[in-house]
């Protein structure tokens, strides 16, 4: 789908989703549908009627940033969703081409999430891939490096993975709403991954939730909150959540859940660790001895 079909879609459904009240304006006694009518919006945004009806149509048309920051006050934007709005607007620019080439994580930040021990953190990369864990990242969640390699995504975990499922509990969908929302941001930034387009169209094939989600056009960024989780061997763990864009790669995140010093989560995680044990090193493959040449071996030719 174009850019065009996207901001027509995002348009409508943030539109939908916003009533008179919370646009300041009076309620009206009698309503049909749900939401913002579009002259109301088009007069809170200062556009005419039939030029706001053409974006929401998906005509090929190229707002200016004064005229969708306009509309994205009118509609009363997240800033993540404000961010999202300008990026699907953007028609005057080729179709970037993506060789899908893989993501790596640098040695340092390797290292980082490694040294930060008995706290559990990761590292995102495009379309929620789980490009890295730490230790107790893998104790915590699922150990990702065991999985195809198509298989280590975030979102594609906590949709279809039972165990992410029982791990978040009441806090599922919540979570897998807003790791979907993420998604959606990131598949807006790369509108012809193939990955991308592969991945949504798995998971909305196999998923009914996916499918409500992915069609409310909501659109999430990571930063910090709060989740409850309850592991089967430590059982309900209270986490703050933070997350870092990497300034030199914005399509990494460094993901870390921290538990308060002496609080019941923290004691989780040390009993956790501490049941674990020390994780045992990747194994070193060395190449074979070469055969021996004394004794007429094959060393020699016969």
């Amino acid at each position: 789908m174009t850019n065009n079909g996207e901001l027509a879609k995002f348009l409508r459904m943030r539109r939908a989703a916003l009533s008179p009240e919370a646009a300041g304006l009076s309620p009206p006694a009698a309503r049909r549908v749900p939401g913002l009518r579009r002259e109301e919006l088009a007069s809170l945004a200062g556009v005419s009627v039939d030029y706001y009806t053409r974006l929401e149509q998906g005509r090929p048309i190229t707002p200016s940033e004064a005229v969708l920051d306009a509309i994205a006050s009118a509609l009363r934007l997240s800033p993540a969703e404000r961010d999202y709005l300008h990026t699907v607007a953007r028609q005057s620019a080729p179709p970037r081409r993506h060789t899908s080439r893989a993501q790596s994580v640098r040695p340092g930040l390797l290292a980082l999430i490694e040294q930060l021990g008995d706290t559990p953190a990761f590292v995102l990369g495009r379309r929620t891939d789980m490009l890295a864990t730490n230790r107790m990242a893998r104790l915590l969640f699922a150990d990702f490096r065991a999985m195809p390699a198509r298989e280590r995504n975030a979102t594609r975990w906590l949709i279809l993975d039972e165990g992410a499922r029982s791990l978040f509990a009441a806090d599922w969908e919540r979570v897998a709403a807003d790791m979907v929302g993420t998604l959606r941001m990131d598949a807006a930034r790369h509108p012809d991954d193939p990955k991308t387009i592969a991945l949504v169209g798995e998971l909305s094939m196999r998923s009914q939730d996916f499918r409500r989600w992915w069609a409310e056009q909501r659109v999430v960024e990571f930063t910090h909150g709060t989740k409850t989780l309850h592991h089967p061997l430590v059982g309900e763990l209270v986490l703050e959540t933070e997350a870092l864009t990497l300034p030199g790669d914005p399509d990494q995140a460094l993901m870390v859940y921290l538990a308060k010093p002496g609080s019941p989560a923290r004691h989780g995680l040390d009993l956790l660790a501490a049941w674990a044990g020390p994780e045992a090193p990747e194994p070193v493959v060395r190449p074979a001895p070469l055969p021996s040449t004394a004794g007429g071996g094959l060393g020699r030719d016969q």
